[in-house]
């Protein structure tokens, strides 16, 4: 790859206009409202439960190609997402090192915040973006009760709102740990939804339960190891900023993780076709 080619991506990744000079605010920004937040979590949740009794005695409903084009979508959405945290994480680190360089390294920077960081500039842009791309991941749900009309995935939809309420908070509160996060689930969602786009064209036909499982494992450790990071950080370094927001977080975050434990108990571990698996 030429370094002329490199530039031009690190531009488009960190350096446009639109990303460094980016506001979380709800004057600028879609979606930047708790009426918006409370209105589509109700939303989805209200669409959901009513395609559930609406077809529940129907057929599955054949979806042709549309899971696949969502599968590759989400992958390269992830993907981009995630290359973009990175390249705006090493350009933030550079430009603001000078004012918190005595008290943390990038490391412990990329999991507490400084008090008083505020959401603008280019990790809180590909934040947004997260934010934005959790709207397109629950058409999955909605794929879900189209193919099997007589099951409500139940775990799925409580997964969804909650990531879509804590982007929401990482935003509004320029949470900490956030980067780490984002670049956490990025990965294993460009990862699993490129191995579902393969299974979906018929290009891998074996089961991707295990791998889908390993990967939420996966995501539920390193998520646990950032949080209990941000804990460590803010009684170490004099605190860490959007913290009301983690202890919310990780109220929300410890649910889930006893609705997936729930999960693979009763219905994972006993089902053993990949197409009954439906976390993510």
């Amino acid at each position: 790859m030429s370094r002329q080619l490199i530039q031009h991506l690190n531009f488009w990744l960190s350096e446009h206009p639109s990303i460094v000079h980016f506001r979380w605010s709800p004057t600028e920004s879609w979606g930047a409202t708790w009426s918006f937040l409370i209105t589509s979590i109700a939303a989805y949740i209200t669409i959901s439960a009513s395609l559930h009794i609406l077809l529940r005695r129907l057929k599955p409903v054949p979806l042709g190609p549309v899971p696949a084009l969502h599968s590759l979508a989400m992958s390269l959405l992830s993907a981009a997402i995630f290359a973009g945290m990175v390249a705006s994480s090493v350009a933030e680190i550079r430009d603001t090192r000078w004012f918190w360089r005595r008290n943390k390294t990038p490391f412990q920077w990329l999991l507490c915040f400084p008090l008083g960081t505020r959401p603008s500039g280019r990790v809180f842009f590909w934040s947004y973006a997260f934010y934005l791309s959790r709207f397109l991941h629950i058409l999955r749900t909605f794929f879900s009760l189209l193919r099997r009309p007589g099951s409500f995935p139940l775990f799925q939809v409580i997964n969804h709102a909650a990531l879509i309420c804590m982007s929401f908070l990482w935003l509004e509160f320029s949470q900490s740990f956030q980067v780490l996060a984002i670049l956490s689930m990025s990965v294993v969602f460009a990862l699993v939804y490129a191995f579902r786009f393969c299974t979906e064209v018929g290009l891998k036909q074996t089961s991707h339960f295990p791998f889908v499982m390993l990967c939420q494992i996966a995501l539920v450790v390193t998520n646990t190891a950032w949080h209990l990071g941000v804990l460590v950080l803010h009684f170490w370094k004099g605190g860490c900023n959007g913290m009301g927001a983690w202890i919310f977080n990780t109220v929300l975050n410890s649910f889930v993780l006893l609705l997936l434990l729930n999960f693979y108990v009763r219905k994972c571990l006993s089902e053993r076709d990949a197409g009954h698996y439906q976390s993510f």
